[in-house]
């Protein structure tokens, strides 16, 4: 079993795999609502090819121990994941195509930090650190089948090192 470290999360590093969504010094800044709001405009491509964009909770529990051995992909469109109670969480990724245990990457989010898995984009599904976590899910549905997940062999699959 191969073992990780998670890397920070960056717009950079995560750019093969889709958008980071956070209010950062990056992203056009417009002055709204008469100078009392700003807004960090434009953060992540939701694509919904076909469907319609849905938003949703997702309560996710952490692992224990954070041990990878199932991914999935959305070939149909994106989908993004922002923690609403400002705990950090794992995204664990792999590019698009057949999946390649080998090209795993695994990052450490912080609480402002959100993520849009661009579609067809290998993931792990949900992985809260430390407590039970609600996130912000915008995802598609619409006709189609839009799901494709696999276990990984057991000499494939991930330990994570916190």
């Amino acid at each position: 079993m191969r073992q990780v470290t998670p890397e920070p999360l960056t717009a950079e590093a995560f750019a093969p795999f889709g958008d980071v969504i956070e209010a950062s010094d990056h992203a056009e800044q417009i002055a709204i609502n008469y100078g009392q709001t700003t807004r960090f405009n434009d953060l992540a491509r939701i694509d919904v090819a076909g469907g319609h964009a849905i938003v949703s909770i997702f309560r996710g529990r952490p692992l224990d121990p954070p041990h990878l051995k199932i991914f999935e992909r959305h070939p149909l469109g994106s989908q993004s994941f922002t923690p609403l109670q400002g705990r950090p969480f794992l995204v664990a990724v792999a590019p698009p195509g057949d999946l390649n245990p080998a090209a795993i990457r695994v990052f450490r989010a912080e609480g402002h930090q959100g993520v849009n898995y661009a579609k067809g984009v290998w993931h792990h599904y949900l992985l809260p650190l430390g407590a039970e976590s609600d996130f912000l899910v915008l995802d598609r549905d619409g006709p189609g089948e839009n799901l494709d997940e696999i276990e990984l062999a057991p000499t494939d699959q991930i330990a994570v090192r916190l």
